[in-house]
């Protein structure tokens, strides 16, 4: 999250009309004397399914839900009543909104129509050897444009993390510690039972005889029971779980809560190798196999060495981490001409940076790790860093992390030489004038075609309509759809790419038949955005009434 998006003059006028409209709706529910009874409001807030359970509402679990979000009663039907009340205000404004279905057929045939066109491309790399570029222009070019070739304002830091995960690798803990830790908690180190097994499932799929699923199930159980030994062969040829038949039908190992209750109590009942009875669940019915048994045990002190040392570190630099993080920040401010002293203190290693920026791009950010954070790029390059030679604050770049630097070399904002940055120009200056040049013959091949003129070598013929226009160039679907089809051929032309484009179109082809259930979904969309617009117009009307004026001075103030 970065605090400086959402602080945007953009942003801060969209939440602010936002908060404007809420205002006049509010003003004109008043004005208008609407009311909601309070069983009109207790029944809409019964039929919130979020808040019902097996169908019913749940006084329960509406009071969970209002904790979670930490309101009262009170606070959410207050505001539910004043929503109930906005509705009652725009609905008749929005829900009136209507299409016929004339209209909306006239909008589906307009999408579905397919227009036959061919194409003649001209292509810039015709002109490329007759475009050469002036040095007197490359010059021209340069000084009318030095903020392109400018390099930014950089500087290269030393800088120290002081992170929870540097504190952890520190601190050591001694072997009692750990021993006395496993024997006060090895309730946790308890390890349950764990069974394996493998199964044959027979699905019941929809429309399925279920009484001719389970007499398979028995038939094959008689046949497993038969030949154990052959058990992996008849999962993979029969089974209907796809993923265990591929290993013979087997599950692994597992403990209690991990299968369905059924199948669960049907393995831990069984011995090692038994075969089940058939075993009904809602997948299906299983035959299975119990091929392994691990006792339940309390795991050793060898095996959870390594994780208590972790837990104890992680618990002991949790503890230190706020202590620390201020008597970091206080040094680095108070010694602030150089972070030996903190490096020093806090066993850390000054790191050192390549060439940062500033006002970055996204990549560049990204790249520059933790350096690449907002408020510490705006320090780096304030007069306080660059000029006094100061340590930045401690900045927590990310939880739990601190990072302080301190500027070891700076380069001003700097325009290239022009030899720098010449064949740049030329590169530039040169698909220009070939791009002229490519329209500029486009238009006067479109202007021959006009007058009847038709001698090019066209592409074969395709068809496209705007329901399938993704498959071209949005430029060249604007020109083909655009071009006046009452007389044929016609002809149209576009940029497209670095190419200008020429299209002939021969047919108009109108749909035979509308898709009634296509026509219905455009009908509603268009009702929809005609209701939007309607409410838009109403809320416009409102802001007219009311006299609502915005302060643009405060709105892109940056003082907040």
């Amino acid at each position: 999250f970065k605090p400086e998006i959402v602080n945007a003059p953009e942003v801060r006028l969209g939440v602010l009309n936002n908060m404007i409209d809420q205002r006049l709706l509010f003003l004109e529910t008043q004005k208008s004397r609407l009311m909601t009874s309070d069983d009109a409001l207790r029944d809409t807030i019964s039929k919130i399914p979020s808040l019902q359970e097996d169908g019913h509402f749940s006084l329960e679990k509406y009071q969970r839900v209002l904790r979670a979000q930490g309101m009262s009663e009170q606070q959410f039907e207050a505001k539910f009543r004043q929503d109930l009340l906005m509705r009652q205000l725009i609905g008749p404004v929005s829900d009136t909104a209507s299409v016929s279905q004339a209209q909306s057929e006239a909008m589906l045939r307009t999408q579905l129509e397919e227009r036959q066109f061919s194409e003649f491309r001209i292509t810039p790399e015709q002109f490329a050897a007759k475009v050469k570029v002036e040095a007197a222009t490359v010059q021209k070019y340069y000084d009318d444009n030095k903020a392109r070739f400018e390099t930014p304002e950089q500087v290269k830091v030393d800088y120290l993390v002081l992170s929870l995960d540097t504190m952890q690798q520190q601190l050591t803990v001694s072997e009692n510690e750990i021993k006395s830790w496993y024997e006060t908690h090895k309730d946790k180190y308890q390890q349950p039972e764990e069974r394996r097994a493998s199964h044959i499932l027979l699905a019941v799929k929809a429309g399925a005889d279920k009484a001719a699923v389970r007499t398979r199930a028995d038939e094959l159980l008689k046949e497993a029971r038969s030949a154990p030994a052959r058990f992996a062969d008849l999962a993979k040829k029969n089974s209907d779980d796809t993923v265990s038949a591929k290993q013979g039908g087997d599950l692994g190992y597992f403990g209690r809560g991990m299968m369905v209750k059924v199948f669960e109590d049907a393995v831990f009942q069984q011995k090692e190798g038994d075969i089940s009875d058939v075993v009904e669940s809602e997948f299906g019915f299983h035959i299975i196999k119990l091929t392994g048994i691990k006792a339940a045990r309390v795991r050793p002190l060898s095996e959870m060495h390594a994780e208590i040392e972790g837990e104890l570190k992680r618990q002991a630099a949790s503890r230190n981490f706020a202590e620390a993080a201020e008597s970091f920040s206080n040094i680095v401010y108070e010694q602030s001409d150089s972070l030996q002293p903190a490096a020093e203190k806090f066993k850390l290693k000054i790191q050192h940076s390549g060439w940062l920026a500033k006002n970055p791009g996204a990549k560049e950010m990204a790249a520059s790790g933790l350096l690449g954070n907002a408020k510490v790029l705006a320090s780096l390059f304030s007069d306080d860093a660059v000029k006094n030679k100061r340590n930045t604050e401690a900045y927590e770049v990310a939880p739990n992390t601190l990072v302080s630097a301190r500027v070891v070399e700076h380069q001003p904002a700097a325009s290239k030489p022009l030899e720098e940055v010449k064949g740049e120009i030329e590169k530039l200056l040169k698909a220009q004038e070939i791009a002229t040049l490519t329209k500029t013959e486009g238009e006067a091949r479109l202007a021959e075609l006009a007058k009847g003129e038709d001698k090019l070598s066209w592409s074969a013929a395709k068809s496209v309509s705007r329901v399938q226009g993704r498959e071209l160039p949005l430029a060249a679907v604007q020109a083909i759809f655009k071009a006046n089809v009452e007389k044929l051929p016609t002809y149209v032309g576009a940029s497209i790419d670095d190419a200008y484009v020429l299209y002939k179109i021969a047919k108009v082809t109108p749909p035979e038949k509308l898709d009634e259930e296509q026509r219905k979904a455009l009908q509603q969309e268009l009702a929809s955005i005609l209701a939007q617009e309607d409410l838009s117009a109403y809320l416009n009307a409102l802001r007219a009434r009311y006299r609502v004026e915005i302060n643009k001075t405060a709105l892109e103030s940056k003082e907040r």
